[in-house]
């Protein structure tokens, strides 16, 4: 060989794939390329002049909110990692004391979501989850989207009596043993996982505005209308005094007519691995006959659940959801009916911090004005376009609250909005009634992240979905709830007198 054909190539210049630590760095760049951004974002609007009428805090909240929905969405880094950065900014950012950070994040809500978790992991230790599937399928048959349209509406009926927390706690059980069993690999049937869960925790979100018990966001409202507008020396104010038969007629039938457009909306965008379980209800009936009849610690467990469910929808209000989440989870370890192994392995803990961060961060949205300096901007930017009545009007506090809701619990945005809006009604000569509908059914139109409610959070705990699903799915049913909320309002309710 000759000495030319032995020379090593001239150097052309150092090459990413000539350095495995380099293409390392660059694989690792672009894998979080939407944090950089997210944080650039941050950084250029930290910078930018405090707008008028918002205060520095207010504006920095705002900054951190941002960037926290960009990276919800975008997922750069595990979404427990979002939650850490929030309560580091909240510290380093809006310099608030580390212990009242600490305090702001172990709310009632947040209690909630951990033992419900807790409570789900021991029904799955229990089985239990396995009869309650069985017993859906045998009314719904094995077809996948008549499987689906039944937990959707089982979820939908008992959150809007009951509350979508408790519902989609018990509900993500029921889903987890049909996917599991539908093929070798649950992890194989996203779309169908997709599709079961999201019916879970969609059902529960559009059904929350069935009753007053079906969220807090409606007994705010029916508390600001007799606040505002009730006298009882006045009879032409009694209609303010709205029933729990008022609030029904009004909004179930808005929660009915959504259910099978969610459906639809579902099978669109996932399109489910298996059109039929047969196979997941022939596996199902196999274990339920090894496991044999019902024994006596099954009924137990049943006993447990079914006083944790009376405790939540008889003294939530005087004890709190969450310890008396708590103390149904302490029952099944206490009586040995779940380990504490089973809960800590079983229980994604990541989760509940995610959540915990998210209330803490709508909470300083609320105390430094900035949630109502968003509002009032909105509503101005909107004055010029004349939505100063009627149908436009009726648009445009839907718009601003679906906005709202996004940021911060669908509580905390009605508490925020209602008297913005109901002053408005007083101002324009619209009805205080109905701008109160439209203000506490759009709060429940938050269905972009996966914080967005409590059972969007449930749901995600399971693994099986993505940040970018909740995206995918939520603004078709944006679309399609502000449809039906309009029509609602402008041919449905003056039939029956408002």
């Amino acid at each position: 060989m000759t000495e030319k054909a032995t020379e090593k190539p001239a150097n052309r210049g150092l090459r990413l794939t000539d350095i495995p630590t380099l293409r390392g760095v660059a694989f690792f760049l672009g894998e979080r390329r939407w944090l950089f951004i997210a944080l650039l974002i941050g950084a250029g609007l930290f910078f930018v002049p405090t707008p008028e009428g918002l205060s520095r805090e207010g504006q920095l909240v705002l900054i951190i909110s941002i960037v926290s929905v960009i990276l919800f969405i975008t997922e750069p880094v595990p979404l427990p990692t979002v939650a850490l950065m929030i309560i580091v900014a909240q510290v380093l950012v809006l310099g608030k004391d580390s212990g009242d950070v600490a305090q702001s994040l172990m709310s009632d809500s947040v209690l909630f979501i951990m033992g419900s978790l807790m409570l789900a992991v021991a029904i799955v230790k229990q089985k239990l989850d396995k009869r309650i599937a069985y017993l859906i399928v045998q009314i719904t048959g094995p077809k996948t989207v008549n499987i689906s349209i039944g937990i959707a509406l089982i979820s939908g009926v008992l959150a809007s009596v009951i509350g979508e927390h408790t519902v989609a706690a018990m509900m993500l059980p029921v889903a987890l043993t049909l996917i599991n069993l539908s093929s070798k690999d649950g992890k194989s049937s996203r779309g169908l996982a997709a599709v079961l869960l999201l019916s879970i925790s969609y059902g529960c979100s559009i059904a929350g505005i069935g009753t007053p018990s079906g969220g807090a966001r409606n007994i705010i409202m029916i508390g600001y209308w007799r606040e505002f507008f009730y006298d009882p020396f006045n009879p032409d104010t009694f209609k303010y005094l709205v029933s729990y038969f008022d609030w029904v007629k009004f909004s179930y039938p808005i929660f009915l007519i959504q259910l099978p457009f969610l459906t639809f909306i579902l099978f669109k965008v996932f399109k489910p691995e298996q059109k039929q379980l047969s196979r997941a209800v022939i596996k199902l009936r196999e274990q339920i006959a090894d496991d044999g009849p019902m024994r006596k610690r099954d009924w137990i467990a049943i006993s447990v659940f079914v006083f944790t469910l009376i405790g939540w929808i008889g003294f939530s209000e005087s004890i709190g959801l969450g310890v008396i989440a708590l103390m149904g989870a302490i029952a099944f370890l206490v009586m040995g009916l779940a380990r504490w192994d089973d809960m800590n392995s079983g229980v994604n803990w990541g989760v509940v911090w995610l959540y915990a961060a998210a209330i803490s961060l709508g909470v300083e949205m609320k105390d430094t004005g900035a949630a109502e300096w968003v509002a009032s901007s909105l509503l101005g930017l909107m004055e010029p376009f004349g939505v100063d009545s009627g149908p436009p009007l009726w648009m445009a506090i839907a718009g601003l609250t679906t906005v709202v809701t996004n940021t911060m619990s669908n509580g905390a945005a009605v508490a925020v909005l209602g008297p913005i809006t109901l002053d408005m009604a007083a101002a324009s000569g619209e009805s205080p009634l109905r701008l109160g509908f439209i203000t506490a059914i759009s709060s429940s139109f938050a269905y972009f992240t996966v914080i967005a409610t409590p059972a969007c959070m449930i749901v995600y705990s399971s693994g099986y979905l993505k940040a970018k699903d909740f995206l995918r799915v939520g603004y078709r049913m944006v679309l399609v709830s502000f449809a039906v909320l309009m029509l609602a309002a402008l041919l449905y309710w003056p039939i029956i007198g408002l």
